[in-house]
């Protein structure tokens, strides 16, 4: 049985457009998951956006390695005192997030998700597993207002 709850584009734009985000000067956004969340959040802000490309989970959700790990370098160098913001889509034990400030540790980080745990999150009454629309296992919404 399906628990997957649809989150529609309509739903995380209006969420967005109306979210406080704390004052940032870039946004970083984590590879898979969080590259099209961290887009979404750059063009709203009007910022630039940089992916790093860390894994933990598979596409089922599940650890599939001991730790986050980096798959590829990371751009850690940004103008000083630059202000971060992290992004991705769900955060459920905070450890990719958590390898990710610890790379950045040289500039003042926020943490931003859709679902989860991070300094902020667009969606905190949401418990159950989402089908954001960008994932093929999404079920597409003709329409939502």
């Amino acid at each position: 049985m399906d628990t997957k709850v649809p989150v529609s584009f309509v739903k995380i734009s209006k969420a967005l457009s109306r979210f406080p985000f704390p004052p940032t000067d870039i946004v970083v956004g984590i590879g898979r998951g969080g590259i099209v969340p961290a887009s979404l959040v750059a063009h709203q802000l009007n910022l630039p956006l940089f992916i790093a490309s860390i894994n933990y989970r598979d596409d089922s959700n599940q650890p599939n390695r001991e730790s986050p790990e980096f798959l590829a370098l990371f751009p850690a160098t940004f103008p000083e005192g630059s202000r971060i913001l992290l992004v991705d889509d769900v955060a459920v034990s905070g450890m990719t997030l958590e390898l990710l400030k610890k790379t950045l540790m040289d500039y003042p980080v926020k943490t931003f998700v859709l679902k989860g745990k991070a300094d902020h999150v667009l969606f905190p009454d949401i418990k159950t597993c989402v089908h954001w629309p960008w994932h093929a296992a999404a079920k597409p919404l003709i329409y939502e207002s």
